[in-house]
């Protein structure tokens, strides 16, 4: 990318940039990318998604986790051909200019920043029906907790990362296999396949497509983690073959966590039983007939919010070191601990988290629902950013750097515009849905206020050396 030399302000040309400390292995690497892509979205939101679809759903899923895997494998492209922290930003200020490089940054940043908070009160929502304690309370001390984990080292963030995921993972295998069984009539008890419940009650889409289309909308923001595995390939030895075998692996990461649970849920119970929008996992193991079924999930519920609170800590720390690199934030920042850890970034993207507990001391039936609504969709904008990147980057690579492209982008140019066009009417069909307005608003308001913060700190602020062109020369 052309940025080694250009990494910190003329005035500190001799002093070293920080430099995180490669703790990361590929099994690590792996883990990270299944945790990204699996969360209490699929446990708890996924009912909501099949009562509007119906067992059409499935495809639901399927069009937006092909939307999510062309993205990612776009976004592998640019990462494998040269690895970098919080990557997606760096190739956004390459293609398409420092303001966008500020502008996805920064949104990137708040977006996980918020989840930090989010997570924090959902997790202690779930851990107060076990511990007598008041709401704000229990969101400290999982803040407290996170935050220690993530201090220590990136090697304890990932251990930590790879225990919540090898729960989640074998909490859907064996939850594959034994709703496969009983939809099966396999299962000692079945009366018999219940299969047909994909195709009786109305149908296989019974509300009709456009239901089905308009549940993909919903369904792509489940998605919302599986990039993070690009950003830690810069504190991996081997980000190559890290970054590119789990790119890769997204795809069976998808059919089976999401779109064989799906399929499982809808076998086994009716689109339209009521159970199914409170928590579809738990309602078909009580069908089953797991004992302690309820109590089960909510355990695996709040380790998935565990993960997503430990990953979201990860990832705002890192794209705020980048931002440091960049000059788009304060150089402070960008300094690093003996065990090559940013802690200040670490801090400082929870301070949205600590004012969480605040908010929740103070308005506890209101603020988990405003720290949600208010990351609306920044997450399309970033899938969005990505594609184009890889549009102008992957041009420019193939003509001047093609023995750089061991890991490409399918179809190229073809797919990628594909992908786009995918993307782009996500926006569209958001702006038809009026449950999704509110989010699209709330984007498109996070956007213009970040482009006049980058107008701001261009005309007021020291211009970094960052603000000239880039290149995509040798690190």
């Amino acid at each position: 990318m052309g940025v080694t030399s250009h990494d910190t302000p003329p005035t500190e040309a001799a002093t070293p940039t920080p430099r995180l400390a490669p703790g990361l292995r590929r099994r690590h690497m792996a883990m990270i990318a299944i945790g990204g892509s699996v969360g209490a979205g699929l446990f708890i939101g996924s009912g909501a998604v099949i009562h509007a679809a119906g067992p059409a759903a499935l495809v639901s899923y399927a069009i937006a986790g092909v939307l999510v895997l062309l993205t990612l494998r776009a976004l592998g492209e640019m990462v494998v051909a040269q690895p970098a922290a919080g990557s997606f930003s760096d190739y956004a200020r390459i293609a398409l200019g420092p303001r966008a490089g500020f502008a996805i940054g920064w949104l990137y940043w708040w977006m996980y920043a918020v989840l930090v908070a989010a997570e924090a009160v959902a997790g202690a929502a779930i851990l107060a029906a076990w511990v007598p304690a008041p709401g704000w309370l229990l969101s400290l001390l999982l803040l407290v907790a996170m935050t220690a984990a993530n201090l220590v080292s990136v090697r304890a963030f990932g251990e930590t990362e790879t225990l919540f995921s090898l729960i989640k993972v074998a909490t859907i295998v064996a939850f594959l296999v034994l709703g496969g069984l009983f939809a099966l009539g396999l299962w000692p008890g079945a009366d018999g396949p219940t299969v047909a419940n994909l195709w009786q009650h109305g149908g296989f889409a019974p509300n009709g497509w456009t239901a089905v289309f308009a549940a993909t909308v919903v369904v792509l923001f489940s998605f919302g983690g599986v990039e993070i595995v690009t950003i830690a390939a810069g504190e991996t030895d081997e980000p190559e073959r890290g970054v590119a075998r789990a790119t890769t692996n997204v795809l069976w990461r998808i059919a089976l966590f999401y779109v064989a649970s799906i399929l499982v849920v809808v076998a086994v119970l009716p689109w339209d039983t009521a159970e199914l929008l409170e928590s579809p996992f738990v309602s078909v193991m009580e069908t089953v007939g797991v004992p302690a079924a309820p109590l089960i999930m909510q355990v695996v519920v709040f380790v998935a919010v565990l993960s997503v609170l430990n990953a979201a800590m990860y990832t705002s720390s890192r794209m705020l070191h980048v931002l440091t690199r960049q000059g788009d934030a304060p150089a402070a920042l960008a300094r690093v601990s003996r065990r090559g850890v940013p802690a200040r970034a670490i801090l400082l993207g929870t301070v949205v988290g600590y004012a969480s507990v605040v908010g929740n001391y103070l308005w506890p039936t209101t603020v988990f629902a405003f720290l949600v609504a208010s990351i609306g969709a920044i997450l399309l904008v970033l899938f969005l950013t990505i594609v184009v990147s890889q549009l102008v980057l992957g041009r420019r690579l193939r003509r001047e750097a093609p023995e750089r492209l061991t890991f490409r982008m399918w179809g190229f140019p073809y797919l990628s515009w594909a992908t786009l066009a995918g993307l782009v009417a996500v926006p569209v069909a958001m702006a038809f849905l009026p449950d999704q307005r509110g989010p699209l608003l709330a984007t498109l308001a996070a956007v213009a206020v970040v482009l006049a913060a980058y107008e701001v700190r261009r005309r007021v602020g020291r211009t970094p050396v960052s603000d000239r062109p880039l290149d995509l020369g040798r690190d």
